[in-house]
């Protein structure tokens, strides 16, 4: 599974072509070293992998991105493995690159029955708890715009999208646009959303047609045409009413399809 990453080499990416040779292991170093017989050039087996270049082990660097996905803190991090903060965050930087590109590369035509999308917040979690008030808890909210973006599929549990940004039109667009970029062709979910009403504007953009309407006069001007949704796109909310704090009423609202198309799904 490895290539020769040469840019003047002929065989750079190719896969399974006999050109690469083990060259052993470089003064004792745990990662072998191969060589191409096109261009005769030299690269380790860990090319392209987040432990390329350094000098920890790798089982440390694992053991940090272990800890820091269950959800402690880089400075904590830091602390505990001896290991400075900055480090850390080089780390963390690369390995969200990688398997950035690990998504990008697996999560492609996919065929979902449905998904759903929605918006998270952080501090909602310290106001659950009780560290912090009503009011810390709208400064946060002024202050720092930013919210994670999710658009899951609740069979699987697979997390198709993840950003992070304001809560605008711009950034619904932006979640819907990387879901086409993953589904597959002819595939077009049932959308779960909340009652943010950008999602409906954003769905319609990337699931919508030009319709020339029907004449109903003979004479006169032709009607312009309009953009409506696909035929098979189903789009429904779930608005929640709320009451000191407390979920007091769910409606369900049909945007898109119809309500027996849904329940079906």
């Amino acid at each position: 599974m490895h290539f020769c990453p040469h840019s003047d080499c002929d065989y750079r990416g190719w896969l399974g072509l006999n050109n690469l040779r083990a060259n052993g292991h470089p003064n004792g170093a745990p990662w072998r070293q191969f060589q191409c017989l096109s261009c005769l050039g030299y690269f380790p087996e860990h090319h392209g992998t987040i432990f390329h270049g350094k000098q920890a082990a790798v089982e440390l660097i694992v053991r940090v991105l272990a800890c820091l996905a269950e959800g402690l803190g880089i400075r904590a991090t830091a602390r505990v493995f001896e290991v400075a903060p900055h480090t850390v965050l080089q780390w963390l930087v690369e390995a969200a690159e990688q398997l950035r590109a690990f998504s990008a590369y697996f999560l492609c035509d996919l065929h979902l029955e449905q998904l759903q999308l929605d918006e998270l917040y952080a501090v909602l979690r310290d106001r659950k708890a009780g560290e912090i008030s009503d009011e810390e808890a709208l400064k946060r909210l002024e202050r720092s715009p930013y919210w994670v973006w999710t658009a899951m599929d609740p069979q699987s549990k697979l997390l198709v999208v993840v950003e992070v940004g304001s809560r605008t039109l711009a950034m619904a667009q932006r979640v819907v646009h990387q879901v086409t970029e993953v589904l597959a062709p002819s595939c077009v979910p049932l959308f779960l959303t909340d009652g943010l009403k950008d999602y409906a504007t954003a769905l319609l953009t990337h699931f919508g047609q030009w319709m020339h309407p029907e004449r109903r006069q003979e004479r006169g001007p032709t009607s312009k045409p309009r953009w409506i949704p696909l035929p098979e796109l189903l789009y429904a909310q779930v608005v929640k009413s709320y009451r000191r704090r407390r979920i007091v009423g769910v409606t369900h609202r049909v945007v898109f399809g119809t309500r027996l198309a849904i329940e079906q799904v």
